[in-house]
């Protein structure tokens, strides 16, 4: 599938298309999974400054080329005239941080692929959320051309996000909320 081909599939709010070496891929998405997309990026949104922004399910054309690569990262934290205008479709060059939530179908793509793809195209952070009990975030930043750990955090946590601090609380993006 070209690039032109793909800007032409209808929407489809039920799963996750992504586009690898021209071929399509569908994955299915937890309910549980979509409420921490979007609390996640709840979370974020009100901590970044403009032009940052805080985005869910949106497209990163990881590669153009033939065959082009087109991932839909969970949350994107992107910034210039993407992150002023709530684009739809980025470049890597617009992207801060790449937060993927891993889940029990995308755990090799998560932590191997899109790590690869990811720190090639020289996105700076990479973020993993490991929803299992405890939630986990493991952070990572690109150092040259791959991408080295620089913590893993349960509960409450204070990231730097390039000099701006994000206060995330990790256990409200799955809490159940309460009948009262």
């Amino acid at each position: 599938m070209t690039l032109s081909e793909w800007s032409q599939l209808p929407e489809d709010g039920r799963c996750c298309r992504e586009l690898v070496d021209g071929v399509l891929l569908v994955v299915p998405q937890p309910p549980r999974h979509q409420l921490a997309v979007w609390r996640l990026a709840a979370q974020l949104e009100p901590a970044l400054p403009p032009p940052l922004a805080a985005l869910a399910r949106i497209e990163l054309v990881v590669d153009d080329g033939t065959p082009p690569t087109v991932r839909v990262p969970d949350v994107l934290v992107v910034g210039g005239a993407a992150g002023a205008a709530h684009a739809s479709r980025v470049r890597p060059a617009d992207v801060v941080a790449a937060i993927e939530l891993v889940a029990p179908g995308s755990r090799r793509t998560d932590r191997i692929m899109k790590f690869a793809e990811y720190a090639e195209a020289g996105i700076e952070h990479y973020w993993l959320l490991d929803l299992d009990d405890p939630v986990r975030l493991t952070t990572n930043r690109l150092d040259g051309t791959r991408y080295e750990p620089t913590g893993e955090y349960t509960g409450t946590v204070s990231l730097d996000l390039n000099g701006t601090a994000v206060a995330l609380d990790l256990n409200a993006l799955t809490a159940l909320r309460s009948s009262v």
